[in-house]
């Protein structure tokens, strides 16, 4: 089996707990189709160590100018206070060419808005914090805007900041990394906190 590999951006002010679903159970090969298909790697602005807003500090397995689309399974940028900066115009610019490349882009949170100054929620549905939260970035897109915890248009996932397991069940979907009736019984015990879900993964 050749295993995939999902990037994950990591940068100074990261908003840590809206990657921790995700990530964590794309490592983890409990419950998984096939375990093991997908790894994840970090990438930074460089090679330089990161620290998240938790005040976790991580070195980037690659830095930015070495990610290429077609060496990656999915693009994930999560939330952080530098969206609108320009020392994040390359992350914004790297999903405009993975979504370019047909290859999938899941935001949440701060990085929609970064999205949104890209031009790439413009003619696609999505979502957000708010709609007015986007309205700031002056995108075009205010008619595409989806009042939902995660919204999936083709190759894009995004979703509110409030919403990492809806996120996290987003991208699972996108990769096929569960069952369908795995992946219910995963949002049933991490989305619904119904214990009934645990139960149905143990004996999975």
């Amino acid at each position: 089996m050749i295993t995939a590999t999902v990037h994950v951006a990591v940068f100074d002010t990261l908003a840590d707990w809206e990657l921790g679903y995700a990530t964590a159970h794309i490592r983890c090969g409990q419950w998984q189709r096939e375990p093991g298909r997908y790894s994840i790697t970090t990438v930074g602005p460089t090679r330089e160590p990161v620290t998240t807003m938790g005040g976790l500090r991580i070195t980037p397995d690659i830095a930015l100018e070495e990610l290429r689309p077609e060496a990656s399974a999915m693009l994930i940028l999560a939330g952080g206070d530098l969206w609108a900066e320009e020392s994040m115009a390359g992350f914004r610019a790297a999903a405009r060419r993975f979504l370019a490349a047909g290859v999938p882009v899941a935001a949440i949170c701060g990085a929609t808005f970064g999205l949104a100054l890209e031009g790439l929620l413009d003619d696609r549905a999505h979502t957000s914090n708010a709609a007015e939260y986007l309205a700031y970035s002056g995108y075009a897109g205010g008619d595409r805007y989806v009042a939902e915890p995660v919204v999936v248009d083709g190759d894009l996932i995004t979703a509110s900041g409030v919403a990492p397991v809806h996120f996290a069940q987003a991208i699972f979907g996108r990769l096929g990394l569960y069952e369908p009736g795995v992946a219910a019984s995963w949002f049933k015990l991490y989305g619904d906190r119904d214990p009934a879900g645990f139960f149905e993964l143990m004996s999975a």
